[in-house]
């Protein structure tokens, strides 16, 4: 693994705007995420929640998020965007994510999260954080094994480059991307859906915890990740239970943080 300095931890016990009070918070975050949100349409309040994220990720050096949902993405990599100006993105999911309001069936936000950073949904939310559009061949989309028919039409005509869940496919599409800094996301459901129970949107049969385990040490070893982030989008009474747990303490040491968690 290459050391690229330790990484400030930052906790957003959120799933879109709803808040998750058993959300496991480590005794070695930098910095737990709890905005006070007015009451209001969604992405307003998401929009202040995301706000909130944009300016902890901006005050460290090396951001590990934390969090209960996919779309706080877009405020980490505003972030990160502030101090890196080229980014590349590694998105291990078993979901693309690439759904906009004009293609998603149920319009859950959370479905649409990959699509926002390269700039596809530009309206969902206000641009109070200067996200800039991470350029779709800067994009590697890994496992992604659940797709909507028009989210697969929609990445098969985009530049993101699709891969198995695979340390040596990983290693393989990062070094094509050059030096580039790059923002590693991960969403707990790309684990197969028997080591991961109570996730929000199983996905069947995928890669075992390990794998990705091995996933997430080859590109730490491969690339610049500047910064990271993991979904644990499990449903709220399994968020801080002890296999929920256990699972992102494995998934942070894998990327070569200690996560000092409570007892359940």
């Amino acid at each position: 693994m290459v050391d690229h300095g330790a990484w400030d931890l930052i906790v957003t016990p959120w799933h879109l705007d709803e808040h998750l009070s058993g959300f496991p918070i480590p005794a070695t975050a930098t910095e737990v995420v709890r905005p006070q949100l007015p009451s209001g349409s969604v992405p307003a309040r998401m929009s202040l929640l995301h706000r909130a994220v944009f300016d902890a990720v901006a005050r460290v050096a090396r951001p590990l998020v934390l969090s209960g949902d996919c779309p706080t993405a877009r405020a980490t990599v505003a972030g990160l965007q502030r101090r890196h100006q080229d980014l590349a993105v590694l998105w291990l999911d078993a979901h693309g994510d690439f759904n906009t309001p004009a293609t998603s069936t149920s319009g859950y936000v959370g479905g649409m999260a990959l699509a926002m950073l390269t700039g596809r949904a530009p309206d969902l939310f206000d641009d109070t954080l200067g996200l800039r559009a991470v350029p779709e061949a800067a994009v590697v989309l890994a496992d992604a094994r659940d797709l909507d028919p028009a989210e697969r039409d929609a990445l098969r005509s985009s530049q993101v480059r699709r891969i198995t869940a695979d340390p040596d496919a990983i290693v393989s599409a990062l070094g094509r991307l050059g030096p580039v800094p790059v923002y590693l996301h991960l969403d707990i459901d790309v684990i197969d859906e028997a080591q991961v129970p109570g996730a929000r949107f199983p996905s069947g049969p995928g890669p075992s915890l390990s794998l990705i385990e091995e996933c997430l040490a080859a590109a730490s070893a491969t690339a610049h990740i500047a910064g990271a982030h993991v979904a644990g989008a499990w449903l709220p009474e399994h968020a801080g239970d002890e296999l929920s747990r256990r699972t992102m303490s494995r998934l942070a040491a894998a990327l070569g943080a200690t996560l000092m968690l409570p007892p359940g």
